[in-house]
């Protein structure tokens, strides 16, 4: 049975993506009459607007809405609560959608009822040589743990999908996106969900393609974000999301007590060269799966600390804020809308 989908897409300045996002949902094998595609643009400075806007006229599914307080989940309500679909998909700007995503994320949902939102395996997509060896290390169980959707290991049920299509109804049921959180409100939604009982399910046969970032000052700007408001989530729900999230903290909090206690105790050295042996060890492992010379072996590892350095600086970031200042969302670090 063919449903009616909104496609929410928060973007701001992303002139040099958002057409090749909103050709990948208009190539798809999808019927585009049940299509409408909300972008909701977060007051760019570059040309996205005009492109958008331009982009529309020739396509009646589309539709501009500006997002006046800039940030993402902002966006996403905005695209939301405009919507008229029965099933609201949620994109980034810088992705693209394989042909069967939508029809395959609408048949998931049409075959199995307790399936609340659905989405398929992540790929990496790099445009230089530099995000390349972002792109293997993103894709890595050593670099992102069991994030199944990252990896493509599983097919089944998951704690959270990458780019979900929700049945309109889920947002009746719990709410919309926490407007608080700079980042993870998507993960933080999807703890909701799994709370209320609903189940997401991640289906290897479609994906989507991100292309990452494309600087280290990026990254690492991006997971230390991911890091920090993971707390506030934490904090909000009284409670642990994934246990996965707490390894770069403690990887990070270890590090740090015993380079002090180097400092203070020079003779003591032995553990910090065994934790740092550790998880060179792993991570040399992991990287030679996926390294195809020595220059690329290095970069990979590079890019591991990289992912877990800024990671977990942010959460422990996020802990002295959130839980020993008790800092309020509205007072602390936000993101404008990517």
């Amino acid at each position: 049975m063919s449903k009616k989908v909104s496609v929410v897409i928060p973007c701001r300045n992303e002139e040099d993506f958002i057409l090749r996002c909103l050709d990948s949902v208009y190539n798809s094998d999808y019927p585009a009459e049940l299509i409408e595609v909300l972008v909701c643009d977060g007051k760019s400075d570059d040309k996205t607007s005009s492109l958008v806007q331009e982009y529309a006229k020739g396509k009646n599914g589309v539709r501009y809405l500006v997002n006046e307080k800039t940030t993402t989940p902002f966006a996403l309500n905005l695209g939301i609560t405009n919507s008229q679909g029965e099933v609201i998909l949620i994109l980034g700007a810088h992705t693209e959608l394989a042909a069967n995503y939508i029809s395959e994320c609408v048949a998931v949902l049409n075959q199995m009822p307790d399936v609340w939102c659905v989405g398929g395996v992540l790929h990496n997509l790099s445009s230089d040589e530099l995000t390349a060896f972002v792109s293997l290390a993103m894709s890595s169980p050593f670099g992102v743990g069991n994030a199944h959707f990252r990896t493509g290991a599983k097919d089944g049920y998951v704690d959270t999908v990458a780019f979900g299509a929700y049945r309109k109804e889920v947002f009746e049921k719990i709410g919309l996106f926490d407007e608080e959180l700079a980042r993870n409100q998507d993960d933080e939604f999807n703890y909701r969900l799994l709370k209320n009982g609903g189940k997401i399910w991640l289906s290897t046969a479609t994906s989507a393609t991100y292309y990452v970032r494309s600087s280290f000052q990026k990254l690492f700007k991006q997971y230390f974000q991911y890091g920090y408001w993971k707390v506030y989530v934490n904090k909000k729900h009284k409670s642990i999301t994934t246990l996965r999230q707490l390894v770069p903290a403690v990887f990070v909090m270890g590090l740090f007590s015993l380079i002090v206690m180097v400092i203070l105790f020079p003779y003591r050295w032995e553990y910090l060269v065994l934790l740092l042996g550790i998880y060179g060890a792993g991570a040399s492992l992991f990287a030679l799966k996926v390294a195809e010379s020595i220059s690329h072996f290095f970069a990979v590892l590079y890019s591991f600390f990289i992912l877990h350095i800024s990671y977990g600086m942010g959460y422990v970031e996020g802990i002295v804020n959130f839980i020993f200042l008790n800092k309020k969302a509205s007072t602390t670090k936000s993101e404008l809308t990517r």
